[in-house]
């Protein structure tokens, strides 16, 4: 299987499970199947859209792939059907979360390097495409975004999306570059979830 292959493969995972942390987020808030689709297509899309709009890329990938949010809706709708009989509906929304911000962040670098960005834009990029799908989420949500509250969260991305670009540099191998890019952002995030890890917060003096 070639590299553009495990690419797409990846990258339709993680479109598939960041579109059912939306649809979670949704059974959490109770909404409608319309509801469930509609953050299930932000959450999985949102990312890649901005991602592509910033870097000039047209038209964005969804719109001539189309399996994109048929995906998104298709996995929105099971987890509309099944979501009553998943226990602990809040801890999967945080594993999946934390999946899809792994499978983005190098993703969205790989694509803004492929794309003629430089490495610090690449970063950006990565983070990007790691991040606004599950802001947008949780902004529909009524909720405070995760990448607005002390969680290491883009934190995670950014650790993902510089290991790639140092893998990469070094080796010129891109798939070492995914898969060790992916497990530093995995592995960041889920330190934050089991240890309740969080960046220091601002705090007023008294």
């Amino acid at each position: 299987m070639e590299l553009d292959d495990v690419q797409r493969l990846l990258d339709l995972c993680g479109v598939a499970v960041f579109a059912a942390s939306g649809a979670l987020k949704a059974a959490e808030k109770e909404m409608d199947v319309f509801g469930f689709a509609m953050l299930g297509c932000v959450t999985g899309i949102g990312g890649g859209t901005l991602r592509d709009l910033l870097l000039g890329i047209r038209p964005v990938f969804w719109i001539g792939q189309v399996e994109y949010p048929l995906l998104c809706a298709g996995v929105a709708v099971l987890v509309f059907v099944a979501g009553a009989r998943v226990p602990s509906r809040q801890r999967w929304l945080e594993w999946a979360d934390a999946v899809g911000l792994a499978t983005f962040c190098v993703i969205g670098t790989d694509i803004a390097l492929r794309a003629g960005a430089p490495a610090v834009s690449a970063v950006l990029m990565g983070i990007v495409t790691a991040a606004f799908g599950g802001l947008v989420r949780d902004l529909l949500a009524g909720e405070v975004p995760l990448i607005l509250r002390r969680e290491i969260y883009a934190t995670a991305a950014a650790a993902g999306s510089l290991t790639y670009i140092a893998v990469h540099a070094a080796s010129g191998k891109a798939a070492l570059a995914l898969v060790l890019g992916f497990a530093v952002a995995l592995a960041a995030r889920s330190a934050a979830l089991v240890y309740g890890l969080s960046l220091p917060s601002y705090r007023k003096r008294r």
